[in-house]
C-alpha cells in the first residue's frame, strides 16, 4: 500500500513536459440533438410495451364516441329551437370533459415512473432534462392525434353536423389541441409535484374551476364583470367557443323566436365566427405554455430521496 501510495504521488508530481489536464468539451457524450433522438426513442419504446396506457385510453374514446353519438343522434342538423343549440352546447362541453380530464389523469402515473428512470439516467450522465422533456412531450402527439381522429369521425358522423370541410376541420383542430392541453396539464401538474398523487389532487382542484369558467354552466356574457379576465384565462372557455363558434358562428338558419342562429351565438354566449383565428391561436399557445412549464419544471426541481 505504502508502495502504491507513493508510485500514485509521484505520477502527479511528475508529469511529462507538455502534457495537459483532461478536458471534455461537453458534459454528455451526445449533442443535444442526438440526446432528443435517443429519448425519443426510448419513449416510443415504453409506450409500444404499455399497452394499459394507450390501448385503454383508445378504447375508452371509442366507447365514449359511440355513446354520445346514440346520445346526442343527429343533434347536429336540428336548429329550429333555442333548446337544440343549447343541446349541442352540452354535447361539446360533455365530451371536452370526460375525455379530456380522463387524458390528463391518467397520463400522471405514466410520467411519475418515467421521472423516476429519468433521475437515474441523467445522474449516469445519459442526457440532460430538456431531451427527455422533449421525448416526453412529442410521444403523446400521435397517439392524441389518432384519438381525435377515432373520436372526431364517430361523433361528427353521429350527430349529423354539417359536412363541410372547413367546419370538420375546425372540429378536429380544436379537439386535437383540447386533449393535448389536458394531457400536457396532467403531465405538468406531475412535474411539479413529489408524486402523481399529489399532483392529481392539485390537478382536480383546477378541473373544477375550468368546469364554472367553462361558458357552459354561465355564459360569458352572465358571468360578473370582475369575474371574467378568469373566463379568457380559462383554457376549457377557449375550447368551448372555437368548437362552437366554428360549427354555429356563421349559420344564418332562423330559430323559432325570428333572430338567426347567428344572431343568438353572439348575443347569448359571445361567439363571434370572425374571432376564430384569435381562439386558433390561443388554443395553440396553451399546451406549448403547458409543455414548456413541465420542461421547466423536469429541470428544475428533483424530488428524488436520497
Amino acid at each position: 500500500m505504502i508502495q502504491e501510495k507513493q508510485s500514485i504521488d509521484q505520477g502527479t508530481k511528475y508529469t511529462p513536459v507538455g502534457s495537459k489536464d483532461l478536458f471534455f468539451p461537453t458534459r454528455y457524450s451526445q449533442s443535444f440533438f442526438d440526446q432528443c433522438i435517443a429519448c425519443l426513442w426510448k419513449q416510443q419504446c415504453s409506450y409500444w410495451r404499455n399497452p394499459s396506457y394507450n390501448a385503454v385510453r383508445l378504447l375508452f374514446t371509442t366507447i365514449i364516441a359511440l355513446l354520445f353519438g346514440m346520445i346526442f343522434w343527429d343533434l347536429g342538423s336540428r336548429r329550429t329551437k333555442q333548446q337544440d343549440l343549447f343541446n349541442a352546447m352540452g354535447s361539446m362541453y360533455t365530451a371536452v370533459v370526460y375525455i379530456g380530464v380522463q387524458n390528463g389523469m391518467s397520463v400522471q402515473p405514466v410520467v411519475s415512473t418515467e421521472r423516476t428512470v429519468f433521475y437515474r439516467e441523467r445522474a449516469a450522465g445519459m442526457y440532460s432534462a430538456l431531451p427527455y422533456a422533449i421525448g416526453q412531450v412529442v410521444i403523446e402527439l400521435p397517439y392524441i392525434f389518432l384519438q381525435t381522429v377515432i373520436y372526431g369521425i364517430i361523433v361528427y358522423a353521429m350527430m349529423a353536423f354539417e359536412w363541410t370541410v372547413r367546419k370538420f376541420l375546425w372540429y378536429l383542430f380544436f379537439m386535437y389541441f383540447t386533449l393535448l392541453y389536458f394531457t400536457l396539464y396532467g403531465m405538468m401538474t406531475v412535474a411539479l409535484t413529489p408524486n402523481h398523487h399529489i399532483g392529481s389532487i392539485v390537478s382536480s382542484a383546477f378541473y373544477a374551476i375550468w368546469n364554472v369558467f367553462s361558458g357552459f354552466i354561465v355564459p360569458q356574457t352572465r358571468i360578473p364583470i370582475w369575474w371574467r379576465w378568469y373566463y379568457w384565462a380559462c383554457p376549457v372557455a377557449w375550447t368551448l367557443y372555437g368548437l362552437f363558434a366554428s360549427q354555429y358562428g356563421d349559420v344564418k338558419d332562423s330559430l323559432e323566436s325570428g333572430e338567426t342562429v347567428e344572431d343568438f351565438v353572439r348575443d347569448y354566449f359571445g361567439f363571434r365566427n370572425d374571432f376564430l383565428g384569435v381562439v386558433a391561436a390561443v388554443i395553440v399557445g396553451i399546451p406549448m405554455l403547458f409543455g414548456f412549464i413541465f420542461a421547466l419544471s423536469i429541470k428544475t426541481f428533483n424530488f428524488q430521496k436520497k
